[in-house]
């Protein structure tokens, strides 16, 4: 199991706008295609602006598979400017988890 943690910083006061998007039209485009969404956020306190979410593949093969399906999804095409004209910064990482962790399963995930 690995886990993409994908951090964006959004220009100033397009917290509310980016939330709106996701929360109304791409989290349901992205979800069949990623799957295993483990967490969705935004800053409150500390440095603001900032979006993370967290999605879990069982390999790298797995999250190139599910990346580039999304990408050729024409629904994803026509709506990814909205967020992109939104992101300041974006940063993505590749966790792999202690061997202690227990994989997420997508019950209780909303």
């Amino acid at each position: 199991m690995i886990y993409e943690i994908r951090t964006y910083r959004l220009k100033t006061g397009k917290t509310a706008e980016y939330i709106n998007a996701v929360s109304s039209e791409g989290i349901k485009i992205q979800k069949p295609y990623l799957g295993h969404l483990i967490g969705y956020y935004y800053s409150e306190i500390g440095a603001l602006n900032e979006i993370v979410h967290i999605w879990a593949y069982e390999s790298l093969d797995d999250r190139e598979r599910r990346r580039t399906a999304l990408a050729q999804d024409p629904t994803w095409i026509a709506f990814i400017p909205q967020l992109q004209s939104l992101i300041e910064t974006m940063q993505n990482r590749i966790m792999k988890p202690f061997p202690f962790i227990v994989p997420p399963t997508d019950e209780g995930i909303a």
